[in-house]
């Protein structure tokens, strides 16, 4: 062993135990420097994504956000729901949209309390390659180092990131359905929600946390892929009531519980980029999809839009492209190809019924049902969900129940994500291995 390592280790662990002390942390929250080197090599076993965000370029977005003027001498509290539970976690963050590097001045996590406070108790200073600050790479990611934090499945998080200098527009989320909180100054440690006045409903730059020493099995975890139904647009916000929240907690009622991980974009499509809606299926599925830590199942939503946009009076995407039932189809298989490689599973849904909807026209309707019954029909996908037919109304085929509409007739509500996360319960359960 070399003593002049174990002199610095040991000198590098107590200058990050009385810096978490300054900031009102418990000294169990340090955390060796040499445990940066798992992040690096990815020699850490045993990581479970148990929360993900699918990561968007600074926009305008569907409501007021702050991606586009980014941070500055700002803390950012972010309250997220975790779907596995374990010993220890670590939080990943990402630039993937940022020209240039961007500082983090520091962060903690602790468990949530009500709105944007947490519980004294838990909160612990994360650490970055044994620091406490880290640069988030232009163009990249960065994770943190592992932190011994017990959480339990459904258990609620924040996540606070301090931002000293200036960040430039920030890699986001746009439709969070949760709600995030600014602070001015540095307010990591803060256990209250007084300083945190200002309240946005997107997530900026925390992309994943991830859980290890839970119980459950390696590979088993659900990415559920696709577009605004997925994402959870007409759910209520800060309740956890989009379909993959209820699909977790279905599953966990059944007995077969599973992480569920939620990589769905609002307006997001399967063949063509969006400035506002993200980039398109194929090129992010292996990012926000397959790459997801314990991956063993994707489930596929995703289509309405690249057939609807063209059909809709929407500002935000045109000139639409008009695409064909052959060119989606393609783009399924395509995704599917990338998914069998890597030996994860396909579950495929059938689009939902939209007919008054403002994606509802003859060309839509016709490319829809030819989708549809391929889906349902080509023996691709591992597993199938027919969506379209559970979720239709009574005596009209072509449009969503109104048991079930969130009153666009497009998007479901709380009501109608609770029907289809049972749809796809009973899909997974009748398939697993």
């Amino acid at each position: 062993m070399n003593p002049f390592a174990t002199r610095t280790g040991t000198a590098l662990t107590a200058l990050l135990t009385a810096l978490m002390t300054a900031l009102g942390a418990p000294a169990a929250a340090a955390v060796p420097a040499h445990a940066a080197a798992d992040r690096q090599t990815g020699r850490q076993a045993g990581w479970q994504a148990a929360w993900i965000a699918a990561p968007q370029r600074a926009s305008t977005g569907f409501e007021p956000n702050w991606s586009e003027e980014g941070f500055s001498g700002q803390s950012v509290r972010q309250v997220i729901r975790l779907t596995a539970g374990g010993s220890s976690v670590r939080i990943r963050l990402s630039n993937d949209y940022g020209p240039s590097a961007v500082r983090l001045t520091g962060a903690t996590v602790a468990h949530a309390g009500q709105g944007a406070s947490v519980r004294p108790e838990t909160v612990r200073q994360l650490t970055f390659a044994g620091a406490t600050s880290a640069d988030i790479p232009a163009r990249g990611t960065l994770a943190s180092d592992p932190l011994p934090l017990r959480v339990r499945p459904f258990q609620s998080v924040a996540v606070t990131l301090y931002f000293a200098g200036t960040t430039g527009p920030a890699t986001f989320h746009s439709q969070a359905y949760a709600s995030s909180y600014r602070a001015r100054g540095d307010h990591r440690a803060d256990t209250t929600a007084h300083a945190f006045t200002q309240v946005t409903h997107s997530w900026y730059y925390l992309s994943g946390v991830d859980v290890t020493g839970g119980n459950g099995r390696r590979g088993d975890a659900v990415v559920t892929f696709g577009d605004s139904i997925t994402d959870g647009f007409g759910s209520t916000t800060d309740a956890d009531d989009r379909y993959p929240d209820e699909l977790a907690e279905q599953l966990a009622a059944r007995g077969r519980a599973r992480p569920v991980l939620n990589a769905g974009i609002g307006g997001n499509l399967l063949l063509h980029d969006s400035a506002w809606y993200g980039d398109h299926a194929a090129a992010r599925f292996r990012r926000d999809a397959l790459d997801q830590p314990g991956v063993g199942t994707v489930v596929l939503l995703q289509g309405v839009n690249d057939i609807g946009f063209s059909e809709s009076d929407t500002p935000t995407y045109k000139p639409a492209p008009v695409v064909s039932a052959g060119e989606l189809i393609a783009g399924y298989r395509r995704l599917i190809r990338q998914a069998h490689a890597k030996g994860v599973k396909v579950v495929g849904a059938t689009l939902l019924p939209f007919k008054h909807s403002d994606h509802w026209g003859a060309h839509a309707a016709a490319v829809s049902d030819t989708v549809n019954h391929w889906i349902r029909t080509s023996g691709a996908f591992d597993a199938v969900v027919d969506l379209d037919r559970a979720m239709a109304a009574p005596g009209d085929a072509d449009t969503l129940d109104p048991a079930y509409d969130s009153g666009d007739h497009l998007h479901p509500g709380d009501t109608g994500y609770t029907a289809m996360a049972r749809l796809v319960a009973d899909a997974l359960t009748s398939t697993r291995n």
